[in-house]
């Protein structure tokens, strides 16, 4: 069942598994690129759109910008870099105003 003119695999003829025949061994490499940095991009938006203080929202949202603009480029260090600058902004805009929001619910419940 060889057409004409396509020569044999294996080399001689046989099938590669059988004895005194060539052995051909064809491997599969799968290349998984791990890409660590995470622009927190929509925790960004949500703290410059509700969670502001003093305009740290803001600084989280330029700096996950920033990170997702080098990871395109290439730049994975500095990607690295300006997200994870952009995880502490993003920390600090949401604890002050958890905090701030905590303060105001229990000074609500004290005065009534």
């Amino acid at each position: 069942m060889n057409p004409e003119g396509v020569p044999p695999q294996g080399g001689y003829g046989g099938y590669p598994a059988q004895p005194g025949g060539p052995v051909v061994v064809q491997s599969t490499t799968v290349t998984i690129v791990n890409d660590p940095s995470k622009d927190h991009i929509i925790w960004s938006l949500f703290n410059f759109l509700y969670f502001n203080p003093c305009c740290v929202g803001l600084a989280a949202l330029i700096y996950s910008i920033k990170a997702r603009d080098r990871r395109m480029v290439g730049d994975l260090e500095g990607a690295q870099h300006h997200a994870s600058t952009a995880f502490k902004f993003n920390i600090v805009a949401s604890t002050v105003c958890m905090v701030l929001l905590l303060a105001t619910m229990i000074g609500l419940a004290i005065a009534r």
